[in-house]
């Protein structure tokens, strides 16, 4: 499991992350919605020490009750004055004139407006660029969405694992797939009859927002690709861990239900559970009791890795090492840039993951403090499984792909879905206007008009990610005759 701009994500260490895979938004500013408080509720900010024998929980109750109070509303009353119409009632006049309210009595209050539809009806034409696009690659990677799984996705129709799939997006796949089988150049040649095909088969719908606007905001995330050994040696310096052996996780819902995906992590100190290590704490005592999974080369680098939840790391030897987030130590997230503006060093503007890079260059010693200002520890598990020459996986199940998959908001759209996305790229300045997929999802892509847009992986897609966020407008390319997915 918000986007990467690697200065403001919200993750488990220092930006932000997604906890299956590599979404993180990185503002260096400020921290994403999606952080990693999502997970385990950072400890919920628990500066006490808990007994086991009587964990005193019930406090931890308090914090997520929120006291609720009825205001009933007041609505003026026809209050008849001496020698004169009823105050308060709509086009009454005394004498041409309308009518002064009496004191205490409170002018009617403003109807609210109405809230406009999530989606506004749209055609094909109205999309930019669609009758130049690629349609037969796109036919193809949404009709691969229902194929057959590999053993690293289950090895089963992925599409129909999704629970919130409605079942006429996975037929409107499946008939894609006989369509690809019937005209199999169609999966390389971009010709007029993949075209013909969604236009015959789906119809359009513009996002909107509440108020009836048709933009919104588009960011960006990708999967870094750092230089590592198994080892330490030369200039592989910076360690990346593994879940700690004393690390322990309560499951808040097992005392309290109404305490659903909270958890408490710590380490046990005699009978007692107390707030697990923090960076610093961690730094200066991981080497006595734990092995790294990899080293890294460059400090930075490895520390912006847990913000990202999951990467790739190339060893010397030419092999791939793929890491996926595991857990995080319980304590909150803290935006390193965020600390740098604070203290005068740089400026809103300049605090960038390359001006944040720029200034550790500058400043060497003083690197290991700034990291540390940041109490957030993320722990990885190496994966093996996944074909390390892929993306990372997202939350439909399948490796992402470089700027074809897009999170989105889960409860607006349906994952699997297709999306025609308009925007510019925040480097070149060029038009972004394509199809994409709905693959992915994260805690700070919340909104009508809201996504996050996945470059790939490496250098080039991070610089990219980290200065993405554009105006954006978007299409749902959307099964004929399906209703249309719930406004939530």
């Amino acid at each position: 499991m918000s986007s990467i701009d690697w200065g403001g994500v919200a993750g488990g260490s220092g930006l932000s992350t997604r906890a299956r895979i590599v979404h993180q938004k990185i503002n260096t500013i400020r921290p994403r919605a999606k952080t990693i408080s999502a997970i385990n509720a950072h400890m919920l900010n628990l500066p006490r020490l808990f007994d086991l024998s009587r964990l005193p929980l019930t406090s931890l109750l308090v914090l997520s009750v929120t006291a609720c109070s009825t205001v009933k509303s007041i609505t003026p009353t026809d209050c008849r004055c001496p020698g004169g119409p009823a105050v308060g009632t709509p086009g009454s006049v005394v004498n041409g004139t309308p009518p002064t309210p009496s004191a205490g009595v409170r002018p009617a209050p403003e109807e609210a407006k109405p809230i406009a539809p999530a989606w506004a009806a749209s055609t094909f034409k109205q999309m930019p660029a669609w009758d130049t696009y690629a349609h037969g690659s796109y036919v193809a990677a949404f009709a691969a969405q229902c194929g057959t799984g590999d053993s690293a996705t289950g090895g089963s129709n992925i599409l129909s694992r999704s629970k919130t799939t409605p079942k006429g997006l996975l037929e409107a796949c499946t008939r894609t797939q006989e369509f690809l089988q019937a005209y199999p150049a169609d999966r390389t040649l971009d010709n007029p009859k993949a075209k013909q095909f969604i236009e015959s088969n789906f119809e359009v719908w513009q996002f909107q927002k509440e108020d009836g606007g048709k933009e919104g905001l588009l960011t960006g995330y990708f999967e870094p690709l750092l230089k590592g050994s198994r080892k330490k040696t030369g200039p592989y310096i910076a360690p990346l861990w593994g879940v700690p052996k004393d690390l322990i996780t309560v499951e808040l819902a097992g005392l309290f239900p109404e305490l659903e995906g909270k958890r408490v992590r710590g380490r046990v100190v005699g009978n007692k559970l107390v707030p697990y290590h923090d960076r610093q704490s961690w730094e200066s005592t991981a080497n006595l009791k734990e092995t790294p999974l990899v080293w890294i080369d460059n400090k930075l680098d490895a520390f912006l890795l847990q913000v990202q939840g999951s990467g790739r790391v190339q060893l010397p030897n030419g092999d791939m090492m793929r890491l996926s987030y595991a857990d995080q130590n319980g304590h909150p997230y803290k935006a390193i840039g965020r600390v740098l503006v604070q203290r005068g060093e740089l400026t809103t503007e300049q605090a960038t993951i390359p001006g944040i890079a720029a200034w550790a260059e500058k400043n060497p010693n003083a690197l290991d403090e700034l990291l540390n200002a940041n109490p957030s520890v993320v722990f990885f598990t190496e994966n093996k499984k996944l074909n390390p020459n892929e993306g990372p996986i997202g939350a439909l199940g399948i490796p992402l792909t470089g700027e074809l998959s897009l999170a989105v908001d889960r409860r607006r759209v349906p994952y699997g879905s297709m999306v025609w996305v308009d925007s510019t790229n925040p480097i070149t300045g060029k038009p972004i206007q394509k199809g994409m997929l709905a693959q992915d999802t994260g805690g700070a892509i919340t909104g009508r008009v809201r996504a996050d847009y996945y470059w790939g992986t490496g250098k080039e897609a991070g610089q990219a990610a980290g200065l993405t966020r554009q105006p954006l407008k978007m299409w749902l390319i959307w099964p004929k005759g399906l209703p249309l997915p719930e406004a939530q």
